[in-house]
């Protein structure tokens, strides 16, 4: 099996409260000025809704969700090769963890990983 390559993805994900989300909006679109945009989220269940902000070159993502006590941030990488990324990831005790967002209807294959501190991201396969 080919060792697969990774990169760097351009979407971050910020998971925040209900109870915090309209003043995070805010936050970027008002006393930062930057150019929100609400967006459909009906792939993502876990997501009541959703805003992103052109974030240099990278898109934040303002996700509400009901459930969340405290704010998390989520990351996204790329592979050209899905499976090979995650037999070499789970060489190193790295396994899929799907559960945390279930997707649906997406265009592309993905999983979602956990660094070993926790963090989550979404593995997208390219190409």
């Amino acid at each position: 099996m080919s060792k697969p390559e990774f990169t760097a993805g351009l979407n971050i994900a910020m998971k925040i409260p209900k109870a915090q989300y309209e003043a995070t909006v805010a936050f970027y679109r008002d006393t930062l000025g930057f150019d929100v945009k609400e967006e459909e989220v009906s792939y993502a269940p876990t997501v009541s809704r959703a805003h992103t902000v052109r974030f240099g070159p990278n898109t934040l993502w303002l996700d509400c969700v009901d459930t969340y006590s405290q704010p998390d941030v989520w990351l996204q990488l790329h592979t050209d090769d899905l499976d090979a990324a995650a037999a070499t990831l789970a060489g190193t005790g790295i396994r899929p963890c799907d559960e945390v967002e279930p997707l649906k209807d997406l265009e592309f294959r993905t999983h979602w990983i956990k660094n070993p501190a926790g963090v989550v991201h979404l593995l997208a396969e390219t190409g």
